[in-house]
């Protein structure tokens, strides 16, 4: 079989607006025993390994298998951290151990009067057979989002 090589790039900012603190949403992705209470927690992924070393240069990893379906894998390196403004991070992601894309990744927490703006902002480069999946990311993005906020409510 002959894999097509081909490089696609995709980038998105999402925004929302959580009625609690910065410090509040900050401890969702800084504190670990928060962070796996929502990041990635789902019916349909059965968890697999994970890693959590919230500093520059730390890495993460959180693996999980879609049940009866493929294993996808999260690998990402802290490249900025600024306590309750901003978090900037590359990462990898594989699907069944192929290696399908990396992302640079930032997220912004600025205060408004009835909480926190939350701004996610990404750009991600898309190798051989998974070139057309950034809207997935996107959308996959989209419902991490959905899970901090019923998280954080």
């Amino acid at each position: 079989m002959t894999i097509e090589r081909r490089l696609a790039r995709a980038e998105f900012t999402l925004t929302r607006d959580y009625p609690v603190s910065r410090q509040r949403i900050w401890d969702a992705f800084a504190d670990e025993q928060q962070k796996l209470a929502w990041w990635g927690v789902d019916d349909a992924i059965e968890p697999g390994e994970w890693a959590f070393d919230f500093r520059v240069g730390g890495h993460d990893i959180a693996e999980g298998r879609f049940h009866n379906g493929p294993v996808s894998r999260y690998e990402a390196t802290y490249t900025d951290i600024v306590e309750h403004v901003r978090i900037v991070t590359t990462y990898d992601m594989w699907l069944d151990g192929v290696h399908m894309s990396t992302s640079v990744a930032s997220v912004e927490f600025d205060p408004i009067d009835d909480g926190t703006r939350f701004t996610h902002t990404e750009h991600g480069v898309f190798f051989d057979q998974f070139w057309a999946d950034g809207p997935n990311r996107e959308e996959g993005t989209r419902g991490l989002l959905r899970t901090l906020s019923n998280y954080l409510a």
